[in-house]
């Protein structure tokens, strides 16, 4: 879809909802249990004749063993390899074959698989996804085969793209504790070194009925898909439980600065602050006031350091939605011959004016429809409403939320974001790093 149809299609779902979010029609599903522990969550939509079948793991980077980083990743791309029942390499063909599209993502904290068919081939998507849970191959053939796959995305994404370390050198200086300090990618070292016996635990382990939540959106019948799914998730075994004990992060209690260097044109400085875990009221303010800072060419930052200053190229604000307390990351890239001293200054301006002083009254409800304007795109498609529910139900607990989230912005205040930016948006509270070309350490 290109950009301009993208965002004339926005516009016209905005028009056909209304003025406010609020207003929207409830989006009705079915939520229930299998004995195993394999949540289950199902939304009938017969306006078009396709299906989103879906899975989401309870895992992600944060969950690996110190040793062993990158697994979580490693399996996003491991598990299309085959089953007991599926030859080697035609899991992707099956799809294909069937009309469908498949994909899959990790984070820090998740695992998560879908399959967009069409509506008659729901049972396909459910047969193979029971075949991932259950019987896929784990064996040093796979291993090496996705090995060289990984490592080839790691040189494409971080090794070889400009910037592309930011969050891997951000993360890893600002926890010392918890496991947010390795990147979702992992290393290298850790993935050769590992034995064919450490990927069959990590998949024993986390590819259970009990750390997953299956969603089903679109062209269904809810009582024969009950029945299907039944069929395919019911004799799975539940795993054992799985121990979600991790080292709590000490405070910063300092500013850290350090220099990397890097394969780029144009240095660059960045910031990372540490920031609380998402659903809280904290979070919900961060995100407000984030979209106020860096939302488009309209927002803060662009409009400082790019229009007026013409110190930065580009300059962006983001806070990652993480399960445990996290790291919002503020960026800007310097203009042709400014020195990364003089960005620095121009992005602790805006920092301070964000902790000093309320934003205005327009910016504030233009945040205010930018964010009901986003979650009516989110759930545009079936894929998109796949994902939210599957990610309202496993990182937040409660699948509803898409339905009731937008309250939780709406209720934000600017004087909640005025104090969230002091709670969090301080000196004391951020890793600075200035990013530098390589050949300024020759």
């Amino acid at each position: 879809m290109t950009f301009l149809k993208k965002h004339a299609l926005l516009l016209l779902m905005c028009l056909v909802a209304g003025t406010s979010m609020a207003q929207m029609k409830k989006l009705q599903f079915e939520e229930y249990e299998l004995d195993n522990g394999l949540k289950v969550l199902l939304h009938e939509d017969r306006s078009t004749p396709i299906v989103t079948v879906s899975v989401m793991y309870h895992v992600g980077s944060k969950d690996e063993n110190p040793e062993r980083t990158g697994f979580a990743h490693f399996f996003e791309h491991l598990m299309f390899e085959g089953s007991k029942n599926i030859e080697r390499g035609k899991f992707v063909e099956l799809i294909a074959e069937a009309g469908g599209y498949r994909n899959a993502n990790t984070s820090w904290d998740r695992t998560y698989y879908y399959e967009l068919l069409p509506s008659n081939q729901v049972e396909l998507g459910l047969w193979l996804e029971s075949e991932r849970m259950l019987h896929a191959i784990v064996d040093q053939t796979g291993v090496e085969t996705q090995r060289e796959v990984v490592k080839e995305e790691r040189r494409q994404r971080v090794d070889n793209q400009p910037y592309g370390a930011i969050p891997e050198e951000l993360f890893n200086r600002a926890f010392s504790k918890h496991s947010y300090q390795w990147p979702i990618i992992g290393s290298m070292d850790h993935l050769n070194a590992a034995t064919e016996q450490d990927y069959k635990q990590f998949y024993e382990d986390y590819y259970v009925p009990n750390n997953a939540t299956l969603v089903i959106a679109g062209d269904i019948n809810v009582k024969e898909t009950k029945s299907l799914v039944q069929k395919y998730f019911g004799p799975i075994p539940q795993g054992k439980e799985i121990p979600r004990e991790l080292p709590m992060e000490p405070p910063l209690d300092g500013e850290i600065r350090d220099t990397v260097y890097d394969n780029v044109q144009l240095p660059a400085v960045v910031m990372g602050y540490r920031t609380p875990a998402l659903g809280t009221d904290d979070f919900y303010a961060l995100e407000m006031l984030n979209k106020i800072l860096s939302d488009g060419q309209s927002s803060r930052m662009y409009k400082s350091l790019v229009d007026e200053k013409q110190v930065a190229i580009a300059a962006f604000a983001q806070n990652p939605a993480l399960e445990d307390p996290g790291l919002a990351i503020v960026a800007g890239i310097c203009n042709m011959g400014v020195d990364p001293a003089q960005v620095e200054a121009a992005i602790n301006e805006e920092m301070e004016k964000v902790r000093t002083k309320l934003v205005s009254e327009r910016e504030y409800q233009k945040i205010r429809n930018q964010v009901e304007n986003d979650m009516v795109f989110n759930v545009a498609s079936m894929e998109g409403i796949a994902e939210n529910l599957a990610t309202y139900e496993v990182m937040y607990g409660d699948a509803n939320l898409i339905n009731t989230e937008i309250q939780r912005y709406l209720d934000v205040t600017r004087e909640d974001m005025m104090a969230a930016a002091k709670k969090y948006y301080n000196e004391d509270n951020r890793v600075v790093l200035y990013w530098l070309p390589t050949q300024q350490n020759q």
